[in-house]
């Protein structure tokens, strides 16, 4: 802590749920009271239904929250071994040329989301490589917007790593593979499952570019919830919208337990 005094404490305190509460966990709880209520004419919902949730968690809903998780897997496994690969080659390069390959991972995200979408399906609507329509474009979509976080993560960890541990292997006689493999990536592991969390949250939550690609029978559960709130369907699209956040949490939970046992080994 920064803020030794008691009086210090308790201000940064006070100063932190003032700023938390109305920003950031008040509209949570209001999308969780939300959920629950049947009607909501006053400053508190009225009426009192777990309703919502029986048809979030079956049926169409349940669908598009399996479409949601794998297509947040494999973009985010995608995203990693790209980022990952660029980041280790980029190590090697000079400054002039490792700063134009970040400029091009970070292009993605600094347009907005729908145009990323539209490129891609531009790009990919004729042949020789047509995916327009099919899952793989949406996947494909999600990995693009993630990457950039995989690498900037990767590449700051690499940055931090002590050449000293690659030194002394090579000197041992170890080929290049060998300390890229039984050295380097797991010096890394931490940052990796760090960075797999992240590009999983943002893939679970994207919804402009996927707005534009996603073919029928293959809806994540963002365009489910803004379907049900576009027609009017508020509480139930607060439970969709529960449930989503509660699959992304477990994720990052679990995301979370294996980065620390990765830090202690």
């Amino acid at each position: 802590m920064l803020v030794h005094s008691r009086k210090g404490k308790w201000a940064t305190w006070a100063l932190f749920l003032v700023l938390f509460l109305p920003l950031f966990a008040l509209p949570l709880l209001v999308i969780l009271a939300a959920s629950f209520a049947t009607n909501w004419s006053s400053v508190l919902p009225s009426g009192f239904t777990t309703g919502h949730y029986d048809a979030a968690t079956r049926g169409e809903a349940l669908q598009a929250l399996t479409t949601s998780l794998i297509t947040a897997l494999a973009a985010s496994l995608l995203a990693l071994a790209v980022g990952t690969w660029a980041a280790l080659a980029a190590s090697g390069l000079k400054r002039r040329q490792r700063r134009f390959l970040e400029a091009l991972f970070v292009l993605p995200v600094a347009v907005p989301s729908v145009v990323v979408g539209l490129a891609i399906l531009v790009a990919f609507s004729k042949p020789p490589l047509l995916l327009n329509g099919t899952r793989s474009i949406v996947i494909l979509a999600h990995a693009v917007l993630v990457t950039a976080f995989a690498h900037q993560s990767v590449s700051a960890a690499i940055a931090r790593l002590d050449p000293a541990y690659e030194q002394a292997a090579a000197s041992l006689g170890a080929r290049p593979s060998y300390v890229l493999w039984r050295v380097k990536l797991p010096l890394l592991l931490p940052s990796l499952t760090a960075a797999a969390g992240l590009c999983f949250a943002l893939s679970m939550g994207e919804l402009s570019a996927t707005m534009m690609l996603y073919p029928p029978g293959w809806t994540p559960l963002p365009v489910l919830i803004y379907a049900a709130t576009d027609r009017g369907a508020l509480f139930a699209g607060s439970a969709l919208a529960v449930v989503l956040m509660t699959a992304t949490l477990i994720a990052l939970l679990a995301v979370s337990r294996v980065r620390t046992k990765a830090s202690y080994r």
